[in-house]
C-alpha cells in the first residue's frame, strides 16, 4: 500500500506511526536530553567525511561525462555512426545532468553541516527545531552570487504533530534505509517539506531512533534521558559543542527548554518574534 502522504517522496518504504515504542536506545546519535527536550545529531563526523568524498568524486565523474556526451552530440554528427553517437549522447547527457542534480546536494550537506545538525525535540510545548545547511535556493534567479554559499541555513520550528515519520530506502543490494520526517499541513496528509531524521541505516535499525524519539515525546519511561552523549546535567558541555557558534538564535536556544505554552509565547514576545 502506497503512502498516505502527498506528493510521495522516492524511496518510499513505509510509513511509520506515532506513538510511545517499548525500545530501548541503542544508539550514538542522541547528543543530549533532559526533561524539556533532546537532541539528535544527524551527521555522524565518519560519514561526513566519507560520503563527501563519495560525492565529491561522482560530481567530478558525472561533469567529465558531461562533456563527454557534448561532445558526442555536436561532434560526430558528420560520421557514419554520427546519429546513434547523438541519441546516445542526449541519452547520456540526461542521465549525467541527473546524477550531477542528486549528487551536488549531498555532497554540500556532508561538506557543510556542522557539528553533527542537530535537531532538538521539546516535549512540553511541542516543538521541534532544525539548524542546518541546504544547497538550492530560488533567489539564484535574483542574486546569483548566493547560490554557493555554505552559509546558507534553513533555522526553523516546527509542531511535533505536523511530523511524520517515513522511512525511504536507497534502491541497493546493501538495503540501507532513512527515516525522513514528512512536514504536512495541519490535519492533512499534504507534504509541505522533508526534514531527514536518521540518515543511512541497515534494516530495521533505522526506527530505532524514531521510536526512541516517540516515547520521549510521549513521557514514556522506556526514553531513558541519559542514554545520549551528554548527561542530563551536562547541558552547558552540550551547548559549547553542539549548539554555541553555529547561528542557532538566541529566542530558539532559551525555548529548548520552555516548559509550556504560555512560556515560549512569553519567550517569543520578549524577543519580538512574530509567527
Amino acid at each position: 500500500m502506497p503512502s498516505k502522504y502527498r506528493p510521495q517522496i522516492f524511496g518510499w518504504f513505509g510509513d511509520l506511526d506515532k506513538g510511545p515504542r517499548l525500545v530501548p536506545l541503542h544508539d550514538r546519535r542522541l547528543s543530549y536530553a533532559n526533561n524539556n527536550y533532546c537532541a539528535f545529531i544527524r551527521q555522524d563526523l565518519n560519514d561526513q567525511i566519507f560520503y563527501a568524498c563519495l560525492y565529491f568524486v561522482a560530481i567530478i565523474l558525472g561533469s567529465i561525462l558531461v562533456v563527454g556526451s557534448f561532445i558526442m552530440i555536436f561532434w560526430f554528427n558528420d560520421s557514419d555512426i554520427g546519429d546513434k553517437l547523438t541519441i546516445m549522447g542526449i541519452i547520456g547527457f540526461i542521465a549525467c545532468c541527473a546524477a550531477l542534480y542528486l549528487s551536488i546536494p549531498e555532497f554540500y550537506q556532508n561538506a557543510f553541516s556542522r557539528r553533527g545538525s542537530p535537531i532538538i525535540f521539546n516535549r512540553k510545548t511541542g516543538k521541534v527545531y532544525v539548524n542546518e545547511s541546504y544547497f538550492f535556493n530560488f533567489k539564484v534567479l535574483r542574486y546569483p552570487a548566493v547560490f554557493l554559499q555554505p552559509k546558507k541555513r534553513r533555522i526553523k520550528e516546527y509542531d511535533w504533530d505536523d511530523l511524520h515519520g517515513v522511512v525511504i530506502h536507497n534502491m541497493s543490494r546493501n538495503a540501507l534505509t532513512s527515516t525522513v520526517l514528512m512536514v504536512c499541513q495541519p490535519g492533512t496528509h499534504q507534504v509541505i517539506d522533508h526534514i531527514m531524521l536518521d540518515p543511512i541505516r541497515a534494516g530495521a535499525g533505522s526506527t530505532f531512533v524514531w521510536g526512541w524519539i516517540n516515547s520521549f515525546m510521549f513521557f514514556c519511561d522506556v526514553a531513558n534521558i541519559d542514554d545520549g552523549e551528554y548527561k542530563s546535567d551536562q547541558e552547558a558541555e552540550f551547548k559549547a559543542h553542539r549548539i554555541a557558534g553555529q547561528g542557532w538564535p538566541e529566542w530558539m536556544v532559551e525555548a529548548f527548554n520552555a516548559t509550556s505554552q504560555a512560556e515560549l509565547a512569553e519567550i517569543k514576545q520578549r524577543y519580538n518574534i512574530t509567527e
